[in-house]
């Protein structure tokens, strides 16, 4: 459930990529000064992909998703070179993810990256799509490729980790994570996330470490509260665990279901 939510919250699902490489896709077609045949239809497609891209994007703008998809459909369609046809892929797989066609915005993200191997934007959405579609061995390619590329990059580390945080594979969970935390040491979900893979390598005391940082860092963030109070338990602190589960209760904008997760392990510790 955790890697999931992070997944959405890791894709873009923005078209501000599809923004700033549409500057570089040209100016309206000027008006034509020949009579060649083919030189005209290829005047109208360039005219065509030009008014396509403005019209797909101000779509996107207003959230009308259906409507930018076809309009990046039809100038694939009509095979633009690049830097063109990369970014209206990119722009399909940005409208396919809002329309929850997952498989379509995977492969739109992975024609995009073939165009342009070093699109990084298409690559954090590409991961992002594949975590939540369950693909995991190709979420970790292409995160690992990413980290190759930007090895500085947050969104890098961060990616990579989460891939391996679903995966089992704490050990890079760990390091990626840690990695970025180097950077970024205020980065409360960092901290939480680099918590989980401690606790699947069963380092708790290290573990709750982590989550007391991610909780002066946000002191709202129940999620890692919680995560606290089953790592004290573990450790065999249950007075301690049950007051981070209280205090889980206590928080009304909290999660209904981790709010219910929580009393019903608070009620499952007995009272001193």
């Amino acid at each position: 459930m955790h890697c999931r939510a992070a997944a959405a919250a890791l894709m873009l699902f923005a078209c501000a990529g599809g923004l700033a490489r549409a500057q570089t896709y040209g100016s309206a077609t000027p008006p034509p000064r020949t009579t060649d045949v083919r030189q005209l239809r290829a005047l109208a497609q360039a005219r065509e992909i030009h008014e396509r891209f403005a019209i797909g994007i101000e779509a996107e703008r207003k959230g009308r998703w259906n409507d930018a998809a076809a309009e990046f459909e039809r100038i694939i369609a009509l095979h633009p070179g690049e830097p063109q046809n990369s970014t209206a892929q990119y722009d399909a797989g940005i409208a396919y993810a809002h329309l929850q066609r997952l498989d379509d915005a995977s492969r739109a993200f992975e024609a995009a990256l073939a165009g342009d191997p070093e699109f990084l934007a298409a690559m954090a959405n590409a991961i992002a799509a594949d975590l939540m579609r369950g693909d995991l061995p190709r979420a970790r390619r292409i995160a690992d490729r990413f980290v190759r590329l930007a090895p500085q990059s947050a969104r890098a580390l961060y990616s990579r980790g989460l891939v391996a945080l679903k995966q089992g594979d704490a050990a890079a969970a760990r390091e990626s994570f840690a990695q970025l935390l180097q950077t970024d040491p205020q980065y409360a979900l960092a901290h939480y996330n680099l918590a989980l893979a401690e606790i699947q390598a069963a380092q708790y005391a290290a573990a709750e470490q982590e989550l007391r940082v991610a909780l002066d860092l946000a002191p709202a963030y129940a999620r890692a509260r919680f995560a606290l109070g089953t790592v004290l338990l573990r450790e065999g602190k249950r007075t301690e665990a049950r007051a981070e589960f209280e205090a889980v209760l206590r928080d009304p904008s909290g999660d209904l279901a981790l709010r219910n997760l929580a009393l019903a392990m608070r009620d499952a510790i007995a009272t001193p």
